[in-house]
């Protein structure tokens, strides 16, 4: 179940219903989460008609289409539009994904938004990921080493370098972390998948010569073994990527290491 972290005292009302657009046959009913945090009132879910005719095949499309044609006060962030920068990531249709690749087709019945739950929102479909990218600079997602740097190229074999796919393409959208009940319970302390994900890619980087310390520092009950392996960000990650089993490996190497 969805549920967001709401201001204080506030609960989500009803909010106010757009006129469909003039001639449009085709329409698409959207109905998307809105608060603005200056005007002292309390979330409420404002609804919207696209004309599917005049509209870009995603839900990307459809948020940039109602802030340019019928209400510009909706605030989401967005870039790329490619699948690559993370920053449309919000809750669509009940699902944590990422708005620019994500089909209008692919919902059946009304769409509708929310941002990625139980984060603080900034406004509308805005969360606040202040303390999520904290996590991550906290498993230092850069090479450590003691010797000096190759003047070229740092090669690595073939099978090394195997080793990172399905680590490195992870865009730190959140909508991993974000749909973790783990994560939900104990986020000021767990990790959560994409922070324990990115660790694992620089823990099983042959170039990188801090693996002792980097799993010194996981070695903790709540930044590592509040996973409890229930694959909710596998499922729901829009890179098809698989943090469950990242964190599984790195627990494993725990393992290892205390034999």
């Amino acid at each position: 179940m969805v549920q967001l972290t709401l201001p204080k005292n506030s609960r989500i009302t009803h909010g106010k219903t757009w006129p469909k657009p003039e001639g449009a046959t085709n329409l698409k009913k959207v109905q998307i989460y809105r608060w603005n945090p200056d005007d002292g009132k309390n979330p409420r879910v404002d609804t919207y008609f696209v004309d599917l005719d005049s509209c870009g095949p995603m839900i990307l499309d459809a948020l940039i289409k109602i802030k340019s044609e019928i209400d510009p006060t909706l605030t989401f962030r967005r870039s790329c539009r490619e699948g690559i920068c993370g920053s449309c990531a919000m809750n669509i249709d009940g699902i944590n994904t990422l708005a620019c690749t994500y089909g209008l087709d692919e919902v059946q019945g009304d769409i509708k938004i929310y941002p990625l739950p139980h984060m603080p929102v900034v406004k509308d479909l805005i969360p606040d990921l202040t303390h999520f990218y904290a996590q991550h600079a906290s498993i230092k997602p850069w090479l450590e080493t003691e010797t000096n740097t190759p003047a070229k190229e740092w090669r690595q074999s073939i099978e090394d370098r195997k080793k990172l796919d399905g680590l490195y393409e992870c865009i730190m959208c959140a909508s991993c972390s974000t749909a973790c009940p783990s994560y939900w319970w104990n986020g000021d302390r767990y990790l959560g998948p994409a922070a324990l994900l990115h660790a694992y890619r620089w823990i099983v980087d042959s170039r990188d010569e801090a693996t002792g310390e980097r799993l010194d520092d996981l070695e903790d009950e709540f930044k590592l073994y509040r996973c409890h392996t229930i694959m909710n960000c596998a499922k729901t990650c829009p890179k098809g990527l698989n943090p469950a089993k990242a964190i599984q490996s790195i627990k494993h190497m725990m393992v290892e290491r205390a034999v």
